[in-house]
């Protein structure tokens, strides 16, 4: 990579490959921006590609016939988008979008198909990262059947932080609305009650976390299961 060149290493499972992998995955990886919106894939759709963000942040939505949608998880520098792909579906039942802008790598489907067959370190990263998505996934559901707004909201904006750089997040209610599958007013009151408790910071789309310590008190235990299971089986990145 070139001085100030996008780093691929942003992104936590392309910066713990062992050597041989890197060298051959570094000349087929694109860079890409990634707009908040975009769909990086629908359901049902064959995958072309799989993706690493690195300073984005990508939602696996669930999508009913009516239109409505919840988020099953995100997705963001710790991980990959498009698991189908290696699991040997090919093409998954929900739908990949963009909810915070920022940039990342693909890699052709083919590659990442032939770097799995090996059955090398690579299959064993993806394993291992595939069973931290499913404990969000599951965590998630729970979170959402039996926790309050509160409790779901202070999650997702610390599972949030944890994939970006800083404090802020660019959202309106509306979108985290959508992603918790919640009326727009549940979020409104529940982004004054965390405002009113001196936590978050919110205006014109942009929330800025005044107080993380308070918001992993103030949230259930749902969180903690999340980033307990990902440290665990997860490496933490290493020297390129």
């Amino acid at each position: 990579m070139t001085t100030g060149s996008p780093d691929p290493r942003k992104n936590q499972l392309l910066a713990v490959l062992p050597d041989a992998e890197w060298q051959r995955w570094q000349p087929q990886l694109e860079w890409v921006d990634l707009p908040r919106g975009q769909v990086l894939y629908e359901p049902g759709s064959t995958l072309s590609h799989v993706y690493f963000p690195t300073t984005a942040i990508v939602s696996l939505l669930y999508v009913t016939e009516s239109g409505a949608s919840a988020e099953l998880a995100m997705v963001g520098n710790e991980g990959i988008i498009g698991i189908a792909l290696f699991m040997g579906g090919e093409s998954t039942p929900s739908r990949a979008v963009v909810q915070s802008a920022g940039q990342g790598f693909r890699l052709p489907a083919q590659v990442m198909k032939e770097e799995f067959n090996r059955a090398g370190p690579v299959l064993h990263l993806m394993l291992r990262y595939t069973q931290a998505l499913i404990t969000q996934m599951a965590q998630t559901a729970a979170c959402n059947r039996h926790h309050s707004l509160d409790q779901q909201l202070c999650r997702w904006l610390l599972l949030s932080l944890d994939r970006l750089e800083g404090n802020e997040l660019t959202m309106t209610q509306e979108l985290i609305a959508n992603m918790l599958g919640v009326r727009r007013e549940g979020v409104t009151e529940a982004a004054l009650k965390l405002q009113k408790a001196g936590l978050i910071r919110y205006a014109r789309g942009r929330i800025s976390v005044l107080d993380r310590e308070g918001l992993e008190k103030r949230t259930c235990e749902c969180y903690a299961v999340v980033k307990r299971e990902h440290d665990r089986l997860l490496p933490e990145k290493v020297g390129t």
